[in-house]
């Protein structure tokens, strides 16, 4: 598959973000959290076939990782759905960093598995999600570690440098 490489994102698929972020950071401490609603795509495809995703996620940092909680915001497919239907939650997938998207998804691909979810952002950002539920149990992410992702998460991680618990879920905006 991708040996070698750590996995630097956890995730969770929510029925809502907020609430989701609020209870892991009091119960674990994880945090503060940053909330992108509506997240803008250029471009989806699921399965393939185009497709409209809405989604929100939260981002915070649980230690050395980050960890996401992510909310479906319109009806119809997508690698979310395809694991939980209608008022399920639970762990979706763990995301990698690579250094070239396309040769990642070649590799996984001929592992045995295939593109859920391939997204770009407004900002000409790529994403994949691999179907690795079969094997494994989840989803994979994989997205290129392009200057905005790394800022991104030094900017997650550095928030939580000294957080006193205040605050624990917040707005931001993506794309």
């Amino acid at each position: 598959m991708i040996p070698g490489l750590p996995i630097r994102q956890v995730a969770y698929f929510v029925q809502d973000v907020w609430a989701a972020a609020a209870a892991h950071a009091a119960a674990f401490g994880s945090g503060p959290y940053f909330v992108a609603e509506n997240i803008p795509l250029r471009r989806c495809l699921h399965r393939g076939v185009e497709a409209h995703l809405d989604h929100s996620s939260a981002y915070g940092q649980w230690g050395e990782l980050m960890v996401e909680f992510v909310q479906q915001n319109n009806p119809g497919p997508s690698a979310f759905r395809d694991m939980f239907g209608a008022g399920q939650e639970g762990f979706h997938h763990v995301a990698i960093i690579v250094d070239d998207l396309d040769a990642a998804r070649a590799r996984m691909e001929t592992a045995g598995f295939p593109a859920a979810l391939e997204a770009e952002m407004n900002d000409g950002f790529r994403f994949l999600m691999m179907d690795a539920v079969e094997r494994h149990g989840h989803m994979i992410e994989l997205y290129e570690g392009v200057p905005a992702l790394i800022g991104f998460y030094a900017f997650v991680k550095k928030a939580a440098v000294g957080w006193d618990g205040t605050d624990p879920v917040r707005s931001i905006s993506l794309g």
